[in-house]
């Protein structure tokens, strides 16, 4: 499978890497990080789990193409969508005073982001199946890997801020696509957003 590349229905490009070659699958995600187009990446024999069930990670309101990306694969599969936002309370650390009450706030947050982008998708697929649900980790990435055991595609945007230099995946990408238990589909998202790393 190691280099095999083709187009799915929804114009995103397939790319297929068994794990024989590191030094040529790091082109291959390099290539992926600083593609135009979603790409999805397979790895091995990591195929899902043939459910249909379509899993985005979701960190806010600029993910929505992301989740109406995943909304049309799930519709293609005739199968169901799960938004998942993962909020890693250690990323609060310094930037607020980090009392109980304040978590609570932070907490509620991030669920309101998570629900604004469900609330769209639901209106713009109405005959769709959507579930969305946030959780607390310390690990965005072992919670998203976990999650993707029971997916056939897990779809996340790849956010890059201007201060990122050369085509490099995020810190949380790179870890799906080693570690996932399904394909990886990364739509290129840009932002201005200081530090943002997917």
């Amino acid at each position: 499978m190691e280099g095999t590349t083709s187009s799915s229905e929804l114009g995103a490009v397939i790319v297929g890497i068994d794990g024989s070659e590191p030094a040529r699958q790091a082109a291959m995600w390099a290539a992926a990080a600083g593609a135009k187009t979603p790409v999805i990446i397979v790895r091995g024999t990591e195929n899902g789990a043939n459910t249909g069930a379509v899993l985005a990670a979701v960190r806010d309101e600029h993910d929505l193409d992301c989740a109406r990306y995943a909304a049309r694969e799930a519709r293609i599969r005739e199968g169901s969508l799960r938004l998942l936002h993962v909020w890693n309370i250690l990323q609060s650390v310094g930037e607020v005073v980090t009392l109980l009450d304040d978590v609570e706030e932070i907490a509620n947050e991030q669920v309101h982001h998570l629900n604004a982008v469900a609330d769209r998708i639901r209106e713009e697929f109405p005959d769709l199946t959507v579930q969305a649900d946030a959780e607390k980790s310390t690990s965005v990435a072992s919670v998203l890997v976990e999650a993707s055991r029971r997916a056939d595609l897990l779809v996340m945007g790849g956010r890059r801020s201007p201060s990122y230099l050369g085509p490099t995946l995020g810190r949380v990408t790179h870890s799906l696509v080693h570690h996932a238990h399904c394909p990886v589909q990364a739509i290129p998202v840009h932002t201005d957003k200081p530090g943002s790393e997917s």
